[in-house]
Formats: C-alpha cells, structure tokens, sequence
C-alpha cells in the first residue's frame, strides 16, 4: 500500500522558513519521481516541485529560488525547504507520485502571516 505522510508545517511570519518532510513508504521510493503540491484557500491544487530519482529538480515559477526540493532514497523520504516565504504562499502542502494529486498525502498546513 502506498503510504505518504507529510509534516513541519506550521504558522510562520513573512520572510521565514521551514522545512516540510514527507515520509514514504509501500512503493520503490528510489525509483520514483516525486512531487510537492500545495492548494491554496478556494483555488485549485497547483504543482510546486518535480523531483527525478537522481535529485535533478524543476520547480513552479512562483517559488523557484525560493523553494528548495531534496530526497534521501535510503530513508524514502522528500524534504521541501520553503525559505522567503510570501502570504500568498499560504496552503495545504502535500507531496505525491503524480502531478495531478491522485497519489498523494493528507497534506501540512503552511500559513504565512503577519
């Protein structure tokens, strides 16, 4: 059974930081690309990051430089390092095999606010 479960959400002024964890397991993890979504209050689920097996990763316009993806295949674990953080990055972030969220956990919270 394929298992993602996210964490290291939270409640965090403009401009801070945190690191999100998504845990896997039930599934090869070394051999799958992994991604970060997130879903804002009232918009649709929108795709952050891409992450190939290997680490090569791409991101949406509106966090590169921002966001920064990783993976650890011996723990089957994919972290999200959200630094600068806007309000408007304020969402329900989940990670997931798929870019259109059919496999995906049941998301941590991030609310950016002042």
């Amino acid at each position: 059974e394929v298992r993602l479960v996210e964490s290291g959400g939270g409640l965090v002024q403009p401009g801070g930081s945190l690191r999100l964890t998504c845990r896997a397991s039930g599934f090869d993890f070394s051999s799958t690309i992994m991604y970060w979504l997130r879903q804002a209050p009232g918009k649709g689920l929108e795709w952050v990051s891409v992450s190939t097996r290997y680490g090569a990763t791409r991101y949406a316009e509106s966090v590169e430089g921002r966001f920064s993806a990783s993976r650890d295949n011996a723990k089957s674990t994919h972290y999200l390092q959200l630094d600068n953080l806007k309000i408007e990055d304020t969402a329900m972030y989940y990670c997931g095999t798929t870019e259109d969220g059919r496999n995906r956990g049941p998301g941590t919270q991030v609310t950016v606010s002042s």
